[in-house]
């Protein structure tokens, strides 16, 4: 279950990481860099969004969706 963005741990980030599904796939591996600093740049915007805890602080992880595609194609 995807979390809700929060600001408090999303101080906290030091890592990012990005999963691109299979529904996804048709997006160009030259695009993605692009997308995916699109959607760290407003997490609380994305569909799916996961807080991992490391050592020292979290992980952002974003799964990207048709829907955050589309939000960014506008």
């Amino acid at each position: 279950m995807a979390d809700k963005y929060d600001a408090y741990r999303d101080a906290l980030v030091v890592e990012t990481e990005t999963i691109w599904p299979a529904d996804c796939a048709h997006v160009a591996a030259a695009r993605r860099p692009v997308l995916e600093a699109q959607l760290h740049a407003d997490p609380a915007a994305c569909a799916e969004l996961d807080y991992i805890r490391v050592h020292t602080g979290f992980c952002r992880r974003i799964t990207v969706t048709p829907a955050d595609l589309t939000r960014l194609s506008s």
